[in-house]
């Protein structure tokens, strides 16, 4: 199988942060998808870009802050993470990309 356009489209950017790193130790990666991508298309989009076998997706949406710059409200926008379970012994490198 070929990454279409839409597999780019899926995955963002990795999400790094201190609660990832400690699950990639566990063989879990966090990114960053589109909030319209489903858990098939996230499975199909990893496996195909990083080569690599994926068990189980897991999903979570969170919410924009309001937040105020210089006295101005605004609200961040909401964001989508997947949660990505690799098989035993395979690893994704997020610091070098694709």
């Amino acid at each position: 199988m070929v990454a279409t356009a839409r597999h780019y489209d899926v995955i963002l950017a990795p999400h790094i942060t201190e609660k990832a790193t400690v699950l990639s130790e566990l063989n879990k990666v966090v990114f960053r998808v589109a909030k319209d991508a489903t858990k098939d298309e996230i499975t199909a989009a990893v496996e195909e870009l990083f080569k690599v076998n994926v068990l189980k997706v897991n999903t979570v949406v969170t919410k924009g802050k309001t937040k105020r710059f210089r006295g101005i409200m605004g609200r961040r926008d909401d964001v989508k993470k997947a949660i990505v379970t690799l098989a035993e012994g395979q690893s994704i490198d997020v610091t070098t990309g694709l």
